[in-house]
C-alpha cells in the first residue's frame, strides 16, 4: 500500500502538535537538550502563511508525519518536518520533503530554505540527500532565525546551518534523489 499525502485541515491541529512532540523527544535525547522548547500549537501552525502536508499511514488512516513550509516574505522556508518515531525509517520523511518541494515549485517558488543541525544524521545529512546544500542567510527573515535560535537556546546543542534546495531541478521534484557530483 502507498501512504497518502494530503493538505492539513483544521481538524489536524492536535495531530500536528502530538507528532512534533513525539519527534522532538528523539532529538532531545540525542542532544541531551532537556530544556527543549515545547511543540508549536497546531492551530497556530495551521494559521501561519504557507502550507502543511500530512502523511497518513494507509493501513491505519491516521497521520504519522507532517511537513510545514512557511511563506516568509515571498520565500519558501521548510519550518518543520516531523514523523512519529513509531513510523520512522520507512521513507515518510523523504516522501514529505519531496511533496513539499513539488508543492513549493507549483506555488511558484524557485528555492526553499531550512535551518537544521549540521551533525544530527536525520537533519543536515538527510536533507543533503534530498537536494539541499548549505547556504548563507540572505533575507532578513533568514537572519532573524539565527537570533530566534539563540533566544530559544537551541544553538547551544550543536552547529546550526541553513540549507537551500533549488526548485528548478526536475530530478528531486520528480521524486528522484540527486546524484552526487565530484
Amino acid at each position: 500500500m502507498k501512504d497518502t499525502i494530503r493538505t492539513a485541515l483544521p481538524a489536524d491541529a492536535e495531530h500536528l502538535q502530538a507528532i512534533e512532540s513525539a519527534a522532538d523527544a528523539l532529538l532531545v535525547e540525542v542532544l541531551g537538550a532537556w530544556e527543549w522548547p515545547g511543540a508549536e500549537d497546531g492551530t497556530a501552525r495551521l494559521a501561519a502563511p504557507g502550507f502543511i502536508l500530512i502523511i497518513e499511514d494507509d493501513t491505519t488512516h491516521s497521520p504519522v508525519g507532517f511537513v510545514h513550509v512557511l511563506d516568509a516574505d515571498g520565500h519558501a522556508h521548510l519550518e518543520q518536518l516531523s514523523v512519529l518515531p513509531s513510523a520512522g525509517r520507512r521513507g515518510h520523511g523523504r516522501s514529505l520533503v519531496r511533496a513539499a518541494l513539488r508543492e513549493a515549485h507549483e506555488r511558484g517558488y524557485s528555492r526553499i530554505t531550512l535551518r537544521t543541525y549540521a551533525e544530527v544524521p536525520w537533519n543536515a545529512p538527510f536533507y543533503a540527500t534530498c537536494g539541499f546544500l548549505e547556504s548563507l542567510p540572505e533575507t532578513a527573515f533568514q537572519r532573524a532565525l539565527i537570533d530566534a535560535e539563540a533566544e530559544l537556546g537551541i544553538d547551544r546543542y550543536g552547529r546550526r546551518v541553513q540549507m537551500t534546495a533549488e526548485l528548478d531541478d526536475g530530478a528531486h521534484l520528480a521524486g528522484k534523489d540527486p546524484q552526487p557530483t565530484d
